[in-house]
């Protein structure tokens, strides 16, 4: 009888500690789930990085930025140009037309 209560004893004991490892092995299975959600999100993030350098150098080869930078402010020297070449255009044309009307009105 004391062989018995030992043994069973024992197993209760063996059981329970299965129970814990058990419990353990699931534990270890949601954090390994959140792992592998992470290294998910750190792949895609790391294909985004990948794509904009691979962009970037794409940039390079065409224009630096100080390059760029600089077209930029030419091509806002260009476009107050424009406007003053064609607001001198308009004020010529008037000129000539107040002349024309001028001139004929003499003939």
């Amino acid at each position: 009888m004391a062989n018995e209560n030992g043994w069973e004893t024992y197993s209760k004991l063996v059981l329970q500690q299965l129970e814990n490892m058990a419990s353990g092995i699931e534990d270890l299975r949601g954090e390994l789930q959140d792992v592998k959600g992470q290294l998910t999100e750190l792949k895609i993030k790391e294909d985004r990085v990948q794509d904009l350098k691979s962009w970037k150098e794409k940039i390079d080869e065409v224009a630096s930025p100080t390059q760029m930078q600089s077209k930029f402010e030419e091509i806002e020297e260009l476009k107050e140009f424009r406007t003053k070449a064609v607001t001198m255009f308009m004020v010529v044309q008037a000129i000539m037309a107040m002349a024309m009307a001028w001139a004929l009105e003499i003939f």
